[in-house]
C-alpha cells in the first residue's frame, strides 16, 4: 500500500509560492492545545511534544494491535500554530498549536491516542489536548523563507496584496505552518507558511 504524503498530494495547501495567493481551506481535523506567552519558553516545547505524542500514537496504532476503520499509511502532518498578539512583544502571544489528522480520525481514535500516550510518556498537559474540526475558509497565504522574526516583512506583502485586490482581513489571528525543523535548519532557510482569513 502506498503511503499518503501531504507534500505531494496537497501542494496547493502546503507548498505555496513566495508570493501572496488566495486559497479556500475546507474543514479539517486537528489535535490542538492552547496557551499564552513566549514560544521560546519550555512550556511551549512541552505542548509541541504532547501533540506529536498523540499524532504518532495514531500513526503507529496498527503496530500496536489496533487498526482504525479506514486507516491508511500516511506521513504525519506538520506542526501548525494560530497566533494573536503583538509581534514585538512575544510575551503577549496567545496561541493554539495543532497537528492535522487524516479523515479516518474521530473522537474515539483521539481518546485511544490519549490512552496510548499516557501509558508511554505520562504528561499532565495531555489532558489539555483537544480534538477539533476547523474550517478556515477563504484565506491569503504565502511561503516565508527565513527567520520567524522576519515574518512582518512577508505579512506586509500579504496586506498589500489584499488591499490591491479589494479584500479585507477577517481576523486578528494568523496561521503559521512549520515546514522546517529549527533545530536542524539555519534561521535564514526556515520555511514557514503564513496565512490569514480574508473576505471581499
Amino acid at each position: 500500500m502506498l503511503k499518503y504524503e501531504w507534500k505531494k498530494s496537497e501542494k496547493e495547501i502546503y507548498l505555496p509560492k513566495e508570493i501572496p495567493t488566495l486559497i479556500t481551506i475546507p474543514k479539517m481535523k486537528y489535535f490542538t492545545i492552547s496557551g499564552t506567552g513566549n514560544p521560546n519558553n519550555p512550556d511551549f516545547q512541552n505542548k509541541i511534544g504532547v501533540l506529536y505524542s498523540l499524532a504518532y500514537a495514531v500513526r503507529m496504532m496498527p503496530k500496536n494491535a489496533h487498526t482504525p476503520e479506514g486507516y491508511f499509511e500516511y506521513t504525519v502532518y506538520p506542526l501548525e500554530g494560530a497566533w494573536t498578539g503583538n509581534v514585538s512583544n512575544k510575551d503577549s502571544f496567545a496561541y493554539t498549536i495543532m497537528i492535522r489528522q487524516p479523515g479516518f480520525v474521530d473522537s474515539d481514535i483521539f481518546n485511544k491516542a490519549l490512552e496510548i500516550a499516557k501509558k508511554r510518556k505520562p504528561n499532565i498537559l495531555l489532558d489539555d489536548a483537544k480534538f477539533e474540526t476547523i474550517e478556515e475558509g477563504l484565506c491569503v497565504q504565502m511561503m516565508h523563507i527565513g527567520s520567524y522574526d522576519d515574518e512582518p516583512v512577508t505579512f506586509e506583502q500579504m496586506d498589500k496584496f489584499i488591499s490591491d485586490n479589494n479584500y479585507k482581513r477577517t481576523t486578528k489571528t494568523h496561521k503559521e505552518i512549520y515546514l522546517s525543523d529549527p533545530k536542524k535548519i539555519v534561521p535564514e532557510k526556515l520555511k514557514t507558511i503564513l496565512r490569514y482569513g480574508v473576505a471581499k
